[in-house]
């Protein structure tokens, strides 16, 4: 028998995920007759960038438009005798694997390339991929045990500020975790700001109203996973630099950025964070209690 011609092919691919969904596009018949899905992406054209590649590729599989990270898998599968186009080749591919995300809202995904590998593209629910349910290529079940969530923290700092019997929140808007919940005023920390010049500015942000920030409270954390504003899978460890905070007793706060993580601002009764008839995060209750057992301390 004679030597099979070598046939060597780069691809890149994505992972992209949405809670418990993969996004996940089905091998055409004329690559396969039976049902298999795969991870969306393909071939690179001579000279194209890999991320570039995965972008393109996507888009005309899935129809969205997606983003990648810096980083990738690379998995090297050989078949020394298979087919391609008709005939008998000895094949190596080699497939670059990015994780990758798209918008929240982003549309249905739907096939916009016409006589292409795939005929189909959907969100799929990981757990029918790994109990065999839905049939995938040995990529996807590849990648999916190499995946992490892109890991991300953020260091920032917050205002406890009461009035009598209120305290001054902010309501999180659809574009940050939580989306609805009421929380301190305060933000990140942009990179060489000092914390307290970071808090004086996400206060006249997010309430229009100057601040003059005190003492440090504590320091508080949280840590979650889960589907970011951006779409993007992310592991997130939040940083919270808590800090005393007064106004002038005339302020009157309201929302001056536009577009933020911050869609409404009030002075809050104390009994409603109490009772839980205002949904708040945890910082809020965190903050209250370490300033009334600090001043409790004190007599």
């Amino acid at each position: 028998m004679g030597t099979y011609p070598k046939r060597q092919r780069v691809a890149a691919y994505a992972v992209i995920l949405r809670e418990d969904r993969i996004l996940l596009s089905r091998l055409a018949e004329r690559v396969t007759s039976e049902e298999l899905w795969t991870l969306p992406g393909g071939g690179l054209d001579h000279g194209e960038d890999p991320r570039e590649a995965v972008v393109r590729e996507i888009h005309e599989e899935t129809g969205l438009d997606a983003q990648v990270g810096e980083t990738a898998h690379v998995y090297s599968f050989h078949q020394p005798r298979t087919r391609r186009d008709g005939r008998g080749v000895d094949a190596h591919s080699l497939r670059i694997v990015y994780d990758g995300w798209v918008a929240l809202d982003a549309p249905e995904p739907h096939v916009v390339e016409v006589d292409g590998s795939t005929s189909e593209a959907a969100w799929v629910k990981v757990a029918d991929v790994l109990d065999g349910t839905v049939p995938v290529v040995g990529l996807v079940t590849e990648a999916l045990a190499d995946h992490r969530p892109h890991r991300k923290q953020r260091i920032a700092a917050y205002a406890l500020v009461t009035r009598e019997d209120t305290v001054l929140l902010t309501r999180i808007s659809p574009q940050g975790f939580h989306t609805g919940a009421w929380t301190l005023p305060g933000g990140g920390i942009d990179h060489g700001e000092a914390p307290r010049a970071a808090l004086e500015r996400e206060v006249l942000e997010e309430c229009g109203v100057a601040c003059a920030v005190g003492e440090l409270l504590d320091v508080h954390d949280l840590h979650f996973g889960g589907t970011a504003p951006s779409g993007r899978d992310e592991d997130f460890h939040g940083v919270h630099l808590l800090f005393e905070g007064t106004v002038a007793d005339d302020a009157e706060p309201r929302v001056v950025e536009v577009g933020g993580t911050t869609d409404a601002v009030a002075w809050v009764p104390l009994a409603d964070v109490a009772s839980g008839a205002v949904e708040v995060l945890d910082l809020v209750r965190h903050a209250l209690e370490v300033r009334a057992s600090r001043r409790s301390d004190r007599g």
